[in-house]
């Protein structure tokens, strides 16, 4: 990271500083780390979210109130499909859900550190400046 301070002149001499830095360089692997535990976290909240949709639309009878207008259709070949929003499955379908998103946002997280790393070499990275009033 290269630093260039500027100091204030005159009677301000003292009350602004500024800072120039630059992002030349992120660690791959801290990237990597990082956005695992994140993607974890996310995990673990969707298999949360789906569980309280579920328990929120069961507590509202909507499956029940489906079931019964189906039945009222005669429309029995789309009961059967009822099957598939039952909690058990739908615990699965968010569990796959999320394990696959851990894989992708690490991997894509990772792939973009490292493309960064590349882009940053050749055009010099992103600069920042910071000041203090």
């Amino acid at each position: 990271m290269s630093e260039r301070t500027e100091v204030g002149t005159g009677a301000d001499a003292g009350a602004l500083r500024r800072v120039d830095l630059a992002v030349a360089r992120v660690d791959a692997w801290t990237v990597m780390k990082v956005s695992f535990l994140l993607s974890v976290a996310l995990g673990i909240a969707t298999v949360i979210a789906a569980f309280v949709v579920w328990t929120m639309l069961d507590g509202m009878h909507v499956f029940s109130d489906l079931q019964e207008f189906l039945e009222t259709l005669s429309a029995d070949r789309f009961i059967a499909l009822l099957d598939y929003v039952r909690l058990p499955k739908m615990m699965s379908y968010a569990t796959i859900v999320a394990v696959v998103n851990v894989v992708l946002l690490t991997a894509i997280s990772t792939l973009g550190a490292l493309l960064y790393n590349v882009v940053a070499a050749l055009v010099g990275g992103v600069r920042v400046s910071l000041m203090d009033e």
